[in-house]
């Protein structure tokens, strides 16, 4: 088990990059704790998969180093980095049995006959393979199969950590939550640390202690489910994790006021102090669909939006309202009567968030 730390790490697939748009990778810093449960989580081309082959040495850098517990790796190949890496797709050995692909890697170390077979069944109990350790692997199902592979990587006592690239691509959905508890149960038994790569904000949020959400080649923010949930600092994160994600209005500011349409909402108190260096820079008001206060009666501190559109999701309703010239969603719970035409509705300020070029703004401290 390892600390990994990617230090000024950037990464180019252009032989002679000219400029931030030629990097798949964009210089970032950052730490995986020793023992950690993590995910990286974005979408399709954001880099990704492209920062998981550079830790497990499969790829090496353009700029920037990778340490392990302090020691830089750059140089060294992925066997000598003692990393697993499972894939989207099972990685296994059809011609042989469940118990020799998962006793192969302890056999290639020269460890002794009976300590391989006491490892062996130790790990397929705990993957709930036992019942096919002596059946050939390409008689196995695919979710069986990705198990098998997994169980290579656990099976390793010197392993520095495992990376999952999308482990679950293949597995049908039903299968998929109970793959998931399973692997957070071997995290928390093995103490293992675990990077876990995919685009699915629900695979991201069960599996994982901590988020790293990616974006543009960049980490754009790390922190827990509820973090990311309740305080994204970027606004990709905000649209990104929900679902439906956060509601992002384009305000412009205007007499001490935020503007969109003919609405006006005054600046927030706490920001208020902020607002002379924001000039020139694209504003955006963020609140989620969660947060939006949906009033039975109007008052002077509601706004009145147009309903638009209603999806019944059983115990909850998604509104599409129209406020200013913008729409925007709001969640409903299935107890409340649905409102018609004109809806008052108020953003409490606690999870109301403005973003400058895609940044939150932080109130002075």
């Amino acid at each position: 088990m390892a600390e990994i730390h990617l230090q000024q790490l950037a990464h180019s697939y252009a032989r002679e990059p000219s400029g931030p748009e030629d990097y798949a990778l964009r210089q970032l810093d950052h730490v995986w704790a020793q023992g950690g449960a993590y995910a990286l989580l974005g979408p399709s081309g954001c880099g990704k998969s492209t920062l998981l082959n550079i830790i497990s040495g499969l790829l090496t850098p353009s700029e920037g180093q990778v340490l392990f517990d302090g020691k830089r790796v750059n140089e060294l190949t992925p066997e000598k980095r003692n990393i697993a890496q499972v894939f989207q797709f099972p990685v296994v050995y059809d011609t042989m049995t469940v118990f020799d692909n998962l006793a192969f890697p302890l056999r290639n170390q020269g460890m002794a006959a009976d300590r391989v077979r006491q490892k062996v069944e130790e790990i397929a109990e705990v993957l709930e393979l036992t019942p096919v350790l002596s059946k050939k692997a390409k008689n196995l199902s695919a979710d069986e199969k990705q198990k098998v592979s997994m169980g290579r990587g656990l099976v390793r006592d010197d392993v520095s950590a495992i990376l999952f690239d999308e482990p679950l691509t293949v597995i049908d959905p039903h299968l998929k939550w109970k793959l998931r508890r399973k692997l957070k149960q071997i995290h928390e038994q093995f103490n293992i640390t675990m990077v876990y790569v995919t685009h699915d904000q629900l695979e991201a949020s069960t599996f994982a202690d901590k988020i790293a959400v990616m974006y543009g080649g960049q980490i754009v923010q790390f922190g827990t489910p509820r973090e990311l949930f309740e305080r994204p600092r970027h606004s990709f994160v905000g649209y990104f994790i929900g679902s439906p994600g956060m509601n992002l209005i384009d305000v412009t500011l205007r007499n001490g006021s935020l503007v969109f349409g003919d609405v006006e909402l005054p600046v927030p108190t706490a920001l208020a102090g902020r607002m002379d260096q924001l000039a020139g820079q694209r504003l955006q008001l963020g609140i989620r669909p969660e947060f939006v206060r949906i009033w039975d009666a109007p008052s002077e501190h509601t706004l009145m939006a147009r309903l638009r559109h209603v999806e019944d999701l059983g115990t909850y309703r998604i509104l599409t309202l129209e406020l200013g010239g913008q729409r925007l969603m709001a969640r409903l719970p299935e107890d409340r009567q649905l409102p018609e035409g004109e809806v008052p509705i108020s953003f409490p300020a606690p999870w109301l968030m403005l973003y400058a070029n895609d940044l939150l703004v932080e109130a002075d401290q």
